[in-house]
């Protein structure tokens, strides 16, 4: 099995926000909810997209097709009332050689899945499966949505416990890139206030307030950007 990945090593959710909008790539963010079924985990790869119709096996048929490391990427529109994903669907993708599962909608076996330690997220618990079964669909292995946009195997995702973040992946040298600048960066600055050297002082604060009084068109974010520092994009 090939596996496909990229080198997200000490980069979060944040840094990738901050670096897809300081490269001009859109954000794709998972909607506000999103967590790992035990804090700390996280997990980085190719989008393996299904959307679910009620049954377990387009699952399983989407794994099928997996690259090793790739991320499996369920829509569940979203849904609370269903836990579309549970402890043997896990086992298996973790067989799968799978790096882990995000899900727009609800799992379930919350203590067995934290037994099993794979990285899973969803927007909660329930402790029913489906009740349903809809119509597949001719290309439900192609394409996921997550609330307001689609994410494809063009896509890497990285989740963490702030959330998940989706970047194309012919975006992704650039993206990651401006990530590792922006890490560097505040890393540096996060060492010299511990050291004493106040945030206000080395982003020459007080004469941003002077240009701003000066020029009210003057924005923090331009200022930031003369300085080569970094706290927002």
């Amino acid at each position: 099995m090939a596996k496909t990945e990229f080198n997200l090593e000490g980069l979060s959710t944040p840094l990738l926000a901050d670096a897809c909008m300081r490269v001009g790539v859109a954000l794709r963010l998972a909607p506000p909810g999103l967590r790992p079924v035990a804090a700390g985990m996280r997990v980085a790869g190719r989008v393996l997209p299904v959307r679910h119709y009620g049954s377990v096996d387009v699952f399983i048929e989407a794994m099928t097709n997996a690259q090793l490391g790739d991320v499996l990427v369920i829509d569940n529109g979203g849904r609370p009332d269903e836990g579309c994903i549970g402890d043997l669907a896990t086992l298996e993708a973790r067989a799968s050689g799978l790096a882990g599962i995000v899900v727009w909608g609800s799992h379930r076996d919350t203590p067995e899945l934290v037994e099993i330690g794979f990285p899973v997220f969803s927007y909660g618990a329930y402790p029913a499966g489906p009740r349903r079964l809809d119509p597949p669909g001719a290309d439900v292995l192609s394409w996921a949505r997550f609330e307001s946009f689609d994410v494809s195997q063009a896509d890497f995702v990285l989740a963490d416990d702030d959330g998940a973040i989706f970047v194309p992946s012919s975006r992704a040298v650039e993206v990651l890139d401006a990530a590792r600048s922006i890490h560097w960066t505040e890393r540096e600055q996060a060492e010299r206030i511990k050291a004493g050297d106040t945030l206000r002082r080395q982003l020459k604060f007080d004469e941003y307030l002077r240009r701003r009084e000066a020029d009210p068109d003057y924005g923090f974010r331009q200022h930031l950007r003369a300085l080569g520092g970094a706290i927002e994009e």
